[in-house]
């Protein structure tokens, strides 16, 4: 359009500052940052984009902002366009894939293009031990992309057990695999933020199309749609539709359907009527290899660093609730190692990880042990304290005593005290004799196994 002012591509940067503050990070990250402002010319702003699907995408959904930030420059900007650029020297674009005007464009089908996906959360990276072994055995199941018995899968466990690196694991896989496949994995959060910004902008027909038309849906942490009714409404439909058409859901949540408050009874019957996974809170092996492994990555950033024996044992030990925190501490320890320039040994990993260890002793108390174990043996905690010493009450009192004075600070007499004024020699012999029957009795070691992990997690 002659007497126009071309926008030049510094002008271009500083609008996305404004489009920055309109639109929220997260959207801007994956949608604004990829483009590439090519001219503008005759009323026509023309982007380079990395695919079709983005800029698709982005015609539809926010051509309105982009056209109000470049009327600023140019008032007389009508349209936008997106094209993919050829890998020729001459980089001309091709066919442009989009043109926004205030008109709607088709959706677009989803792609893994959309999805964040962390390189780092790989199977090949994922330690597998038996708080985990069923949940992980399931993801790669799902991951093969082949007809499954299951669907939805639902995984769900406290934080930092592994559900997100195993939901990301799976998209990864498929996508190596399966490259046909549209896979679509995005937080509730995001489904919710989509669902009312559609409403807002009355495109709920294209919302259902794009959620409507993946091959795969992952949605992480869907305990954040509790509570909100009309996004609950509207996944229980997209979920019907999807399972309707034998498509692939997999879900992952803090807690399993039936204990997620404010979720409706039709949306958690749904979310059940698949495979619902648990993992577990991790032992203290699945601890040390999980440490082991990341060992040898820290060793490559830090070559020559080497960590004193015990080290490794010691922290699978004191850090036991949460993966995320047990990594964090190991990458605080190497950097700290390396910029001291000292050997990782206990005395440093007690001066670096204070903090840390103080903030993971949790009390276990003499009382909560005797609760837990009444409750798993189904006896009263009464005739578990008290005198009777019928075969059925001595030996889970053995067992409470013997989980007293490994995982408290109870002296010997102290707990005797608290089982109903027993010596300590009582107490002692009790301790002794589990020891013997937990090496003897497998059911022993597994119902020690289950009460340990249930008073860590």
């Amino acid at each position: 359009m002659d007497g126009a002012r071309h926008m030049t591509q510094q002008e271009w940067k500083q609008l996305n500052q404004q489009l920055l503050k309109t639109i929220g990070q997260n959207n801007f990250k994956t949608w604004i940052e990829p483009l590439k402002f090519r001219d503008l010319q005759d009323g026509i702003a023309t982007f380079h984009v990395p695919t079709n699907f983005l800029g698709n995408y982005v015609s539809q959904n926010f051509a309105d902002a982009i056209l109000h930030e470049l009327r600023t420059v140019d008032p007389s900007v009508c349209r936008l366009s997106f094209a993919v650029p050829t890998h020729t020297s001459t980089s001309r674009p091709q066919a442009p894939t989009a043109t926004a005007r205030v008109t709607k464009v088709a959706a677009p089908r989803p792609t893994l293009n959309t999805a964040p996906i962390d390189k780092r959360f790989t199977f090949d990276n994922f330690v597998v031990g038996k708080p985990n072994e069923l949940a992980h055995a399931a993801a790669r199941r799902v991951a093969e992309g082949g007809p499954v018995t299951f669907n939805p899968l639902f995984l769900y466990g406290g934080v930092g057990l592994g559900k997100t690196h195993l939901m990301h694991a799976i998209a990864w896989e498929l996508q190596t695999s399966c490259p046909d496949l549209n896979v679509l994995y995005l937080s509730a959060e995001q489904f919710m933020y989509r669902f009312v910004q559609a409403l807002r902008d009355r495109k709920m027909m294209d919302f259902k199309e794009i959620f409507r038309s993946v091959d795969v849906l992952m949605v992480d942490d869907v305990q954040f749609i509790a509570g909100k009714d009309s996004t609950q409404e509207e996944f229980f439909h997209t979920f019907n539709a999807l399972v309707d058409q034998n498509k692939q859901i997999i879900i992952s949540a803090d807690r399993a359907p039936g204990e997620i408050k404010d979720l409706e009874d039709r949306v958690k019957s749904r979310l059940q009527c698949g495979l619902v996974v648990d993992l577990h809170p991790t032992d203290y092996e699945l601890r040390l290899g999980i440490l082991q492994s990341k060992v040898e990555m820290q060793q490559a950033n830090y070559p020559g660093l080497k960590v004193e024996n015990g080290v490794l044992e010691f922290l699978a030990h004191r850090i036991s609730t949460n993966v995320r925190v047990l990594e964090g501490a190991l990458t605080r320890l190497f950097a700290f190692a390396s910029l001291v320039g000292r050997e990782i040994n206990m005395e440093l990993t007690q001066d670096c990880l204070a903090d840390v260890l103080r903030a993971s002793e949790r009390k276990i108390t003499v009382e909560e042990i005797q609760r837990k174990v009444s409750d798993h043996f189904n006896i009263r905690l009464s005739d578990m304290i008290g005198p009777k010493r019928l075969r059925s009450y001595a030996r889970p009192r053995q067992v409470a005593m013997y989980l007293c004075k490994k995982m408290t600070s109870r002296s010997l007499p102290e707990i005797g005290r608290r089982f109903g004024g027993r010596d300590h020699t009582t107490v002692m012999h009790g301790v002794r004799r589990i020891e013997e029957l937990k090496v003897q009795d497998g059911q022993m070691a597994e119902d020690l196994e289950l009460l340990r992990r249930s008073l860590e997690a």
